[in-house]
């Protein structure tokens, strides 16, 4: 195509959009002047624009599509904890059947129920709490001070046996070594059914205790109870007490002593002097033992002496010895001679002793479970014979902002779906969902849900018919607002109607209702919200192919064309000049156009 040939083209109207040059600019050329040329961009950018015209309104309908999704997702997110709170209602273990338990005595009895635990008043006695076994070792200088040959025998109420070698070569040479000795112990038990042996651990703690005095080794059952008491014996030949000043006598107390592998209780009376407790050692009956042998043979003789005696300085002294070749024996208190750890008992494992509504009972652990159904009781202190109440009741704190939560949701539900329907003076209109069908319905269903009832055909309705009865009532805009007496009052006094209108006789009462009503909107698997959000996401692709597909299938080739049509006059306008001097000349025209 010529240059003019290209102008003429502009100029015949057959392109498709209007050229970016006038003809004054085409009649300037052809004097000569200065010709601004055409914007070939700007051109083709015009062009275009008017091509996309169908783009643009279904770019349009995408961003109704946009606004409509994010209004529903935002209705389809309040109906779901709507529905929620709806279900939380509608549970045996929600918060309808949540229980608290008040104690008429909480310094010595406190107490947890679960869900769903029967209401009602029961009646404890506190008759002795359960202690931890714990004994404790003669001080000793330091944790690592060497410590003397010795041995002792730790032995557990189910009978587990443990002996302990102290000194040179037993590899417990300090209180630190016998604390790590004792923790990790473990007895060599076989199953006599089928001869197995295990290991079996000791179930102690071990720690050091230092003070001014020194460094003790306290031993600890790891649990509480009778079972998990435990005591300690040491062997002696010779065993010598404390020296007593003169004058001074023993207080009331029990002296465990294990004689020829028997163990026999000595029980003291405050008064009494070490000559007193002499003469209840050797008069024991254990001093008279009858043999395995076939027939029984009787000795008598003593396995043990015990000398009561004044030292240099006036003080009363007691020496238990050995007799002849008696097997060495064991006493449960501490030894002045040094020979020993001297171990003392400082609390006997024992059980708990209650008796709850009348029935006596025994637990191991402070912490009792199975005294009444569905209750934890914790027994902080012991009160004999004093009788503490204890009151298992509906839990009406957590009832209330149950219910408080729910109207909560129910009016952020019911707000976004009015706002739908509002005249909006900054959109020149309602909500962009004012006319969908799911929207409509759900304000609907949420207006009929609140509508439910218990009255019956004949006869007196219960306490807890309808929301106002718990003091929820429905204002002009279709919120809900609580009334906090009027719940508090249905709460304390009908809480077991407060339950039923919620649950039912069957889980089928107004939360069952409700829920019933709101899942099919919220049904993840065919409710009216994921259908709807569906059909807009598949309408939204459906329109973003339709662009694609313009673009690629008409903007882009158009675009081509007209860049090279426009580039093309482009030329040809800036060529006009130059052919139209050559025109003149050809003629023999002057510059004013007239031939010379």
């Amino acid at each position: 195509m010529s240059s003019v040939s290209a102008v003429n083209t502009l100029l015949s109207g057959t392109a498709t959009t209007t050229p970016a040059v006038s003809i004054s600019s085409i009649l300037a050329a052809s004097a000569g002047q200065s010709s601004p040329g055409i914007d070939v961009t700007a051109a083709v950018a015009a062009a275009i624009y008017a091509d996309r015209a169908p783009e643009r309104a279904w770019q349009a309908d995408q961003t109704t599509l946009t606004s409509q999704t994010t209004a529903l997702t935002s209705i389809q997110t309040a109906t779901e904890a709507l529905a929620t709170d709806m279900q939380s209602l509608n549970t045996l273990t929600g918060p309808l059947a949540a229980r608290t338990v008040t104690s008429s005595n909480s310094n010595d009895l406190t107490a947890t129920a679960a869900t769903g635990t029967v209401t009602g008043t029961h009646t404890v006695v506190v008759n002795s709490l359960a202690s931890t076994a714990a004994w404790y070792s003669n001080a000793e200088a330091l944790p690592t001070t060497q410590l003397l040959p010795s041995s002792f025998t730790l032995t557990t109420a189910s009978g587990l046996s443990k002996n302990f070698q102290i000194g040179t070569g037993t590899g417990i040479n300090n209180l630190n070594d016998l604390a790590s000795a004792v923790k990790t112990a473990t007895v060599s038990v076989t199953d006599p059914a089928t001869g197995l042996i295990t290991k079996v651990p000791l179930g102690l703690s071990a720690t050091i205790v230092s003070d001014s005095a020194g460094s003790r080794l306290a031993i600890t059952s790891n649990t509480s109870g009778a079972a998990t008491d435990f005591s300690i014996t040491e062997p002696f030949t010779s065993w010598t007490a404390p020296p007593m000043p003169s004058g001074d006598t023993l207080g009331a107390n029990s002296i465990a002593l294990t004689i020829n592998g028997t163990p026999v209780t000595v029980t003291t009376t405050s008064g009494e002097s070490y000559a007193d407790l002499a003469t209840s050692i050797n008069t024991l009956a254990l001093n008279t033992t009858t043999s395995t042998a076939t027939p029984p043979v009787t000795t008598t003789g003593a396995y043990v002496k015990a000398t009561a005696s004044v030292d240099g300085n006036g003080n009363s002294t007691l020496t238990l010895v050995s007799v002849g070749s008696a097997p060495p024996f064991s006493i449960n208190e501490p030894s002045s001679s040094g020979t020993s750890l001297g171990f003392t008992q400082a609390i006997q494992g024992a059980d708990a002793s209650l008796s709850v509504d009348g029935v006596p009972t025994h637990y191991a652990s402070n912490t009792v479970t199975g005294a009444i159904s569905g209750v934890t009781l914790n027994l902080l202190g012991a009160a004999p014979g004093t009788q503490i109440g204890l009151t298992v009741a509906s839990d009406a704190t957590q009832v209330s902002n149950a219910i408080n939560q729910f109207v909560t949701d129910y009016n952020t539900a019911i707000g976004l779906v009015n706002s739908q329907f509002s005249f909006n003076s900054s959109a020149g209109g309602q909500g962009v969902l004012a006319s969908d069908p799911t929207v409509v319905a759900l304000q609907g269903a949420l207006e009929q849900a609140l509508s439910y009832s218990i009255i019956p055909p004949t006869g007196t309705p219960p306490a807890v018919a309808t929301l106002s009865d718990l003091g929820v009532t429905v204002g002009n805009d279709g919120t809900l607002s609580v009334d906090t007496a009027t719940l508090n009052g249905a709460l304390t006094n009908n809480a077991s109607a407060v339950q039923n209108f919620f649950e039912g006789a069957s889980l089928n009462g107004f939360a069952n209702s409700m829920y019933s009503a709101l899942n099919s909107f919220t049904s993840p698997a065919n409710g009216a919200f994921k259908v709807d959000l569906s059909s807009n996401a598949a309408t939204y692709a459906s329109l973003t192919s339709q662009i694609n597909d313009f673009e690629t299938g008409y903007i882009a080739s158009q675009q081509k064309i007209l860049t090279a049509e426009f580039s093309q006059a482009e030329i040809a306008l800036q060529q006009l000049p130059q052919q139209m001097a050559q025109l003149n000349a050809e003629l023999g025209l002057t510059s004013t156009g007239k031939s010379g």
